[in-house]
């Protein structure tokens, strides 16, 4: 019998030899179809990939290097990722809704000398300190030139003929070997780059964590190749020979259309997006579709319901970048807000301020670790004080609360940290707030999360205005605009004369959040002020 302490081998767990294998043992079978209706078969991913290899190595890529992606959710972010992988880079994506402080932050602590980016994204480069960056490739356009970097047309990784010999490797990839650096907002301080490592992908999302998907599913991936939540699901169906559906974002109105189109069976709802489904009015082709399984964070109230409507499964997980799936739902559970049980080969405890064991129905901090070896994350990138603080006690310490009932169900609380999940994304209050106070009209800030209508959360910030100054709303909103993501940008705004503090003078956060929206509360929305993100395609 193989025991848990043991490792896969390297052909069913590292991108590049499941890509190979699976050129070999079913070179016709579609692996993904694109929402424009182009399809890549296992032989075609193949070719795509080692097109791109080819490419980097041509552009001096070694095994182990760090290369950026700034990219939006496109084919040809799939090919730099997966190029980078076979050659046994380290892929690096980030988000590219960044631009100014977070951007200069993620591209000084990612160690890549070459970034691979979109045409109308390269400019955001040009007024940062680009840190070790020499070369870029422009893909999607022309762009722009940046001082100080190489540029390289991006017929480099798309049309370049391949070449074997370049693609050879210095040493295997192993399962251990880092396949990626993921940032997550930071909330006691700047975003960090979570190691990932290809048992980490296995372990998380592989056939052993989730039997019930299989070979035969078609997975629907509407969440982007920055996110975990996007990646991971790739690496989900690539592990199983798989098949996977390409949207670029989720759409309400469009989103069973496409599961018809596309022959999907499984789906991840993450946020809004199952109480978005659930708000439409009833139709009489609810079931008519190919879905069988949709998994959901947050769940809606009543899931037995909303499962005999759409005539699916449903189940709830819990989880995070940096851990394995730890906890997972029974198909379609009754017991309303549950995010499961803990599952085979992890253990999960609910912890005080001390580490020690909270009494059942207390609330606790999430702490895991995976009895397999690198089967959850190495550590944040260059941060070894953040690396240990995390991982002390021989725990991952997650910052998120949660309580568990007697019977040994889980059910995620709030985070612990200052952090705000807003749209699919978590939002760094401290982030956020650095770059509210470096407006000349605001002394001091405090960002928290206010209920939304439908789920997550919305952002209130708390406003003292700087000496002799009044603060302008709607400027303060375009100001914001030009310097973070949208997804950052509050919806709610008021302007005080002074914050309740802490006699260590901290920000009594929870003061502000039992407030809540109060009567002298601006709301952009309500302004007529709608933020959309910034769509690009290639």
């Amino acid at each position: 019998m193989t025991s848990r302490y043991s490792l896969p081998p390297r052909e069913h767990v590292v991108l590049r030899y499941l890509v190979d294998r699976f050129a070999e043992e079913r070179p016709d079978q579609v692996f993904v179809k694109f929402a424009s209706g182009e399809e890549w078969t296992f032989a075609q991913l193949r070719e795509e990939t080692r097109k791109a290899a080819s490419g980097f190595r041509r552009l001096g890529v070694q095994q182990g290097d760090h290369v950026a992606s700034f990219l939006p959710s496109s084919a040809e972010a799939v090919r730099v990722w997966y190029g980078l992988n076979y050659l046994g880079a380290v892929y690096v994506p980030l988000n590219p809704a960044y631009k100014g402080h977070l951007l200069e932050h993620v591209i000084r602590t990612s160690d890549a000398s070459l970034i691979v980016t979109h045409h109308e994204l390269a400019a955001r480069l040009a007024d940062i300190d680009r840190s070790l960056l020499t070369d870029i490739v422009h893909l999607g356009g022309e762009g722009v030139d940046i001082p100080g970097l190489h540029r390289h047309a991006g017929s480099v990784l798309t049309e370049a003929p391949v070449d074997p010999a370049a693609l050879e490797l210095d040493r295997p990839i192993e399962p251990w070997d880092t396949q990626g650096i993921w940032y997550t907002s930071g909330t006691t301080g700047p975003s960090k780059g979570v190691l990932s490592s290809y048992m980490h992908a296995y372990e998380m999302f592989g056939p052993e964590t989730l039997p019930f998907i299989t070979a035969e599913d078609r997975y629907m991936i509407n969440l982007p190749l920055f996110h975990m939540g996007g990646t991971g699901l790739w690496n989900s169906m690539l592990l199983r020979g798989g098949s996977v559906a390409f949207i670029e974002r989720f759409q309400t109105d469009r989103f069973w259309e496409q599961v018809r189109t596309t022959g999907t069976t499984v789906v991840f709802l993450l946020g809004a997006m199952a109480a978005f489904l659930e708000s439409r009015p009833p139709q009489p082709d609810d079931r008519d579709h190919p879905m069988r399984l949709m998994f959901m964070v947050p769940v809606v109230e009543n899931v037995p319901q909303f499962a005999e409507r759409f005539g699916v499964e449903v189940r709830a997980i819990y989880n995070m970048t940096e851990i394995c799936m730890p906890i997972i739902t029974e198909p379609t559970p009754s017991l309303p807000g549950t995010c499961g049980r803990v599952r085979v080969g992890v253990e999960v405890r609910l912890v005080d301020d001390n580490d020690v064991d909270v009494p059942i129905g207390e609330v606790g901090e999430f702490i895991v670790r995976c009895d397999r070896p690198w089967g959850m994350n190495h550590g944040y990138y260059k941060m070894p004080e953040a690396t240990a603080a995390a991982w002390r006690n021989g725990w991952f310490h997650t910052g998120d609360g949660g309580r568990m009932d007697a019977d040994g169900n889980y059910f995620f609380v709030d985070r612990l940290k200052d952090a705000i999940r807003r749209r699919g994304e978590f939002v760094s209050s401290l982030e956020l707030e650095i770059e509210l106070c470096a407006h000349p009209d605001i002394q001091a800030a405090a960002a928290i999360a206010v209920k939304s209508e439908l789920a997550e959360e919305e952002i209130l910030v708390v406003l003292i205005p700087a000496d002799g100054r009044t603060i302008d709303f709607p400027a303060v909103v375009g100001w914001l605009r030009e310097r973070v993501p949208y997804f950052m940008v509050p919806r709610y705004f008021r302007s005080v004369a002074e914050m309740p503090m802490t006699p260590t003078q901290k920000i009594r956060k929870t003061v502000l959040r039992e407030a809540g929206l109060t009567a002298d509360t601006w709301d952009r929305e309500a302004a007529g002020i709608i933020i959309k993100s910034d769509r690009l395609t290639l």
